[in-house]
């Protein structure tokens, strides 16, 4: 079976992996372009870009794949299927009829729960305790295609957005290659989407992680490990960007009594952390990041800043 291969980050490249260890035939992998990345703006590859290129899997990276010139590129190879893991576009109605076995989509979720761009990290900031992945038939919808075979995990009572994402990149793997003999013999039976019960995962924007300290301590607890490692959950402390990497739940009877003050007060500080009144609820800071300094616990953080109860965290806009 020739297969083409489309995706763009570590969990596409991590999927890739898995195929070619299974021995499938991978005639042409499909990646977003180099873009300049990080502080000194170096053109980077993307990862299923570096995957393709270790297994000398000849690479194409168009800037719009809609573009006929790029359509006609994949024609040309006459492909038996594609598998397409994260890849960043929308693929046009002319590609996904040219395979005889269609296209294939490896969806980090159970859909129809969280269609869209951010399912790993919406999973975790809206406090879901089953997560996992889905084989999709793929059709011109968002995510809206049939259902070939799904696959659960639990997350972890700390689970991040980082370590759900390793977890499910080997997941996405495992099932994919178990659902390949099932479309090749055409024994995996199709199972519609419930449109009624689907939500949507919108990409994450940078403002996201700006907190809103009048919400319950739950919430925020969650939203910073939603948002790690990007963009990260931030707030404001004497002017500067103070990012926020650990936190935990404090209860506001067990360490303040009825004494509640206005939502982003320090409540109280100890050696090891800085407790924030929230909307409900203290969140106990215990790993941080000054604007400008290195990513440290609570504890370092405060031998070298002095943090005064009843100081202020803002939320700028």
């Amino acid at each position: 079976m020739k297969i083409i291969f489309m995706g763009t980050p570590q969990l596409a490249a991590s999927v890739l992996d898995a195929m070619l260890a299974a021995g499938c035939e991978v005639s042409l992998a499909v990646t977003q372009p180099d873009r300049p990345r990080g502080r000194g703006r170096g053109v980077v590859m993307t990862p299923v870009k570096e995957c393709a290129l270790r297994h000398d899997i000849p690479v194409f990276a168009p800037e719009k794949i809609r573009d006929p010139e790029a359509v006609e590129r994949i024609r040309q190879e006459s492909p038996d299927l594609i598998v397409v893991a994260a890849y960043g576009q929308i693929l046009p109605k002319a590609l996904l009829e040219i395979p005889p076995l269609g296209c294939v989509n490896v969806h980090a979720s159970l859909l129809p729960r969280y269609r869209g761009a951010a399912p790993i990290q919406r999973a975790v900031i809206d406090g879901e305790k089953t997560t996992g992945v889905t084989i999709m038939k793929m059709d011109e919808g968002l995510d809206t295609g049939d259902i070939l075979l799904q696959r659960r995990i639990d997350l972890a009572p700390d689970e991040t957005s980082d370590s759900l994402y390793d977890k499910l990149s080997v997941l996405g793997g495992e099932a994919l290659l178990e659902a390949l003999p099932g479309l090749e013999n055409g024994t995996i039976v199709p199972i519609k989407q419930n449109d009624a019960e689907s939500s949507y995962a919108p990409m994450i924007s940078k403002s996201l992680g700006n907190l809103d300290w009048s919400l319950p301590a739950q919430e925020l607890e969650r939203l910073v490990r939603g948002l790690n490692s990007w963009p990260g959950a931030y707030t404001y402390y004497g002017g500067k960007t103070l990012k926020i990497w650990g936190a935990a739940v404090r209860s506001q009877e067990d360490l303040c009594g009825e004494n509640k003050a206005e939502p982003g007060r320090i409540a109280a500080v100890d050696k090891k952390t800085i407790y924030v009144q929230c909307g409900k609820d203290l969140l106990g800071l215990t790993e941080v990041q000054l604007e400008g300094k290195k990513r440290m616990p609570v504890q370092a953080f405060l031998l070298g800043c002095r943090v005064r109860e009843g100081e202020a965290f803002e939320r700028q806009r």
